[in-house]
């Protein structure tokens, strides 16, 4: 998958646990799990949009594209 997900990265950066950030969110701990994982086959702008506010990053602190 040419897309990487860091936000395991920016989470241990910031020092936030996945409950936690799941919470702040509004979104399960199991969705957020699979994005955290490099599970997911997609993400919604606006739940980018929660957890760069969240974790005060940019998207591409969290989405980085690999050839």
């Amino acid at each position: 998958m040419p897309i990487i997900v860091n936000l395991d990265v920016m989470m241990a950066k910031r020092k936030i646990g996945l409950m936690e950030l799941a919470e702040k969110i509004n979104i399960t701990p199991a969705n957020l799990s699979i994005l955290k994982n490099n599970k997911a086959k997609a993400i919604r702008f606006s739940t980018l949009e929660d957890i760069c506010e969240a974790l005060d990053c940019q998207p591409a602190d969290i989405l980085e594209y690999q050839k």
